[in-house]
């Protein structure tokens, strides 16, 4: 009967063990904010693309084994955010946001468009437990098609990628 309860155990903390080193590292992804400065700014389709920047980011982010993708509630980021890039100059306090979800790292973002002809995602990865932003991004987009913001996106997955996997091996 001891034997038995000994397997158990042993099976048990084996679970355990091997859940704790498989965890993964989990990543929120919050809304890009529009920073439009042309002259005529906050067009429909211009928010409507900005609205599905973050959705790229995590679909692309969550295609990594590695990574699990915190659902953020628009409402909890909106109480956080107390005006617009709130959150995106101040990163302890998205990383206090990024610690009430449960997540190792935040990602805020804007992105922003000084011309009909392109813009820029700006974007940091915040780590959570450090309250700080170890990497920023700046990256281009020539054009406002749909395949220029996809391809842009998953270039911003793959910086993100690197730069934790960098980390990591630390």
């Amino acid at each position: 009967m001891n034997i038995n309860k000994l397997v158990l155990f042993i099976l048990v903390f084996s679970v355990l063990l091997t859940d704790a080193a498989t965890a993964a590292t989990r990543i929120a992804v919050l809304d890009f904010e529009l920073n439009d400065i042309t002259s005529l700014p906050n067009a429909p389709a211009e928010l409507k693309r900005t609205a599905s920047m973050a959705p790229l980011l995590s679909k692309a982010l969550s295609q990594i084994d590695a990574y699990e993708i915190v659902p953020v509630e628009t409402g909890m980021q909106k109480a956080a955010n107390d005006s617009f890039g709130y959150l995106f100059r101040f990163h302890d306090l998205a990383a206090q946001l990024g610690r009430r979800l449960g997540a190792d790292w935040i990602i805020v973002s804007q992105h922003s468009k000084p011309s009909f002809l392109f813009s820029y995602l700006w974007v940091y990865l915040i780590d959570v437990k450090k309250q700080t932003a170890v990497a920023r991004y700046d990256i281009e987009l020539k054009g406002s098609h749909e395949k220029v913001t996809e391809h842009a996106v998953a270039s911003l997955a793959g910086k993100i990628q690197a730069t934790i996997s960098g980390i990591d091996k630390r």
